[in-house]
């Protein structure tokens, strides 16, 4: 039992070391020697009779407080007229959404009164998508002007099957728990795909902004909940890379409050176990190579391996710290002491603090608890494509 018990502490201490911090030092090292680092820097600018022909895809559902922000910032975009199809679809809304997008002529409207859920409408309107290139944005962000630029350029690399943009979380100088945490996780998930990108291929796009090339574009099962994670990892295992753009970047600001980010975590962490189990053959490094080991070292570990150790770091922690070792007492008390700044956390969650990485404790472990809360919704086949929309925080200016 006594060494079972030191077995257990000590692999959980190296799974959840490496899971946050030491897969990202890895990830680094390997993108100092990669052949793609130097590619990835070299693509030229296109000139604009170079510039493909391309369809911004927009899906909003009930946005009617922010559409007029989003058409504005979207017309607003550097790109040739004439080569860009901007096309909404708003299936289900049930506000004014549909109605202001009809006010623009120059923009295509999509809309069908039933909600069937976000995938169903993309999965329904690609059929109309003629231009070789698509790039997918949510409705609630805004877009800097050359995003689309800086996207496309990418695409003179046949070998690139898509390009992902990245996501920033406005963040005022104060925070609340939810603004903090989100800022700080989104800011290191970019640097990790940043290095995810020099080495091979990001592991996942976020569908605030990404893009591909439209006739790789595969159906998704319309009970797919995070299709945008689970169609750039097909286009991946196909052989082609996703590339990452961190100069096409997207803008929306934090949940409002925690409980808003929670539900959107518990839905994440339901569809990450939906799409690992259709994903399943990517665990083979004997046939995707570099793939498979990003694959598990970013997202598997994360959603499996990471969260099982945490308690199993504590408790077993718990029995060595009982048997007098001083060591492991050492190990508890800090312990003790990180979960009791995630419970200060908790308390002061909805209070604005200029200090963001106090907040770190907190996220930490709610982002790990979404993780079990996720995988019994996913096992009770209750989460649904028709989620409700977590609450974004209002009053901030954003500015991309």
């Amino acid at each position: 039992m006594f060494s079972t018990a030191i077995n257990v502490f000590w692999i959980g201490i190296l799974v959840v070391l490496y899971t946050y911090v030491g897969y990202g030092i890895v990830i680094y090292l390997f993108s100092r020697f990669s052949p793609y680092r130097s590619r990835n820097q070299t693509h030229a600018a296109l000139s604009g009779e170079q510039l493909p022909h391309i369809t911004l895809l927009i899906a909003a559902y009930n946005e009617e407080q922010f559409i007029d922000d989003k058409i504005r910032n979207t017309l607003s975009l550097d790109y040739p007229a004439a080569k860009l199809d901007i096309v909404f679809v708003t299936d289900g809304s049930s506000d004014s959404t549909p109605d202001i997008v009809k006010k623009f002529p120059n923009l295509q409207l999509y809309h069908q009164p039933e909600r069937r859920g976000k995938i169903h409408a993309v999965n329904r309107v690609m059929k109309y998508i003629k231009t070789p290139i698509v790039i997918f944005c949510d409705a609630n962000t805004l877009l800097n002007r050359e995003a689309l630029k800086n996207i496309v350029r990418h695409y003179q690399d046949e070998k690139v099957g898509g390009v992902a943009g990245e996501k920033r979380i406005y963040s005022p100088d104060a925070d609340n728990a939810s603004g903090a945490g989100e800022g700080l996780y989104w800011k290191y998930e970019s640097f990790l795909k940043r290095k995810d990108a020099q080495v091979y291929s990001i592991v996942g796009a976020a569908g605030e902004l990404f893009s591909i090339r439209t006739e790789l574009y595969e159906e998704p099962a319309e009970n797919m909940i995070i299709e945008d994670f689970y169609i750039s990892l097909r286009i991946a295992a196909r052989g082609y890379r996703f590339a990452y753009e961190p100069d096409a970047y997207a803008m929306e600001t934090a949940s409002a409050t925690v409980s808003e980010e929670w539900k959107r975590k518990v839905r994440i962490c339901a569809g990450a176990f939906q799409a690992m189990g259709k994903l399943s053959y990517l665990l083979n490094p004997f046939r995707y190579g570099i793939l498979s080991f990003q694959y598990v070292s970013h997202r598997v570990m994360r959603w499996t391996l990471a969260p099982l150790a945490l308690p199993l770091i504590l408790l077993t922690n718990i029995y060595l710290a009982l048997l007098g070792l001083p060591l492991y007492q050492l190990t508890l008390v800090a312990q003790f002491g990180f979960y009791a700044l995630a419970l200060a956390g908790y308390r002061l969650r909805d209070r604005k603090i200029t200090i963001k990485g106090f907040f770190v404790p907190y996220y930490f472990a709610v982002m790990n608890l979404a993780v079990y809360a996720g995988l019994v919704r996913f096992l009770r086949g209750r989460q649904s494509v028709t989620w409700e929309k977590a609450k974004r925080a209002q009053g901030a200016q954003i500015t991309p």
